[in-house]
């Protein structure tokens, strides 16, 4: 298995990397204005993705490395690294 990437901090991550990230991630708000759009509930979609990237990270790296990351989720979501459109500080 390989080993679970740090994902706390894109100041470390080189440029094309960051793009990259970038890029999926136009992917998926893209989808999911579109099953928005197609009249399925935003709560049923937040939660399909979790389980999909959870389920996705687990098959590549195994269930203890994903555990320690999601252990770090809190702390992250407090200071705002998921808040769309907010300045970081």
């Amino acid at each position: 298995m390989q080993k679970l990437p740090q994902l706390d901090d894109d100041d470390d991550i080189e440029l094309p990397l960051q793009e990259e990230k970038q890029a999926a991630l136009r992917y998926i708000l893209d989808a999911w204005e579109e099953a928005v759009y197609d009249g399925l509930d935003p709560d049923c979609i937040a939660t399909a993705a979790i389980f999909a990237a959870l389920s996705d990270l687990i098959a590549t790296y195994g269930e203890e490395p994903v555990a320690t990351m999601c252990e770090r989720l809190p702390e992250r979501i407090r200071a705002g690294e998921f808040t769309v459109g907010r300045t970081k500080q």
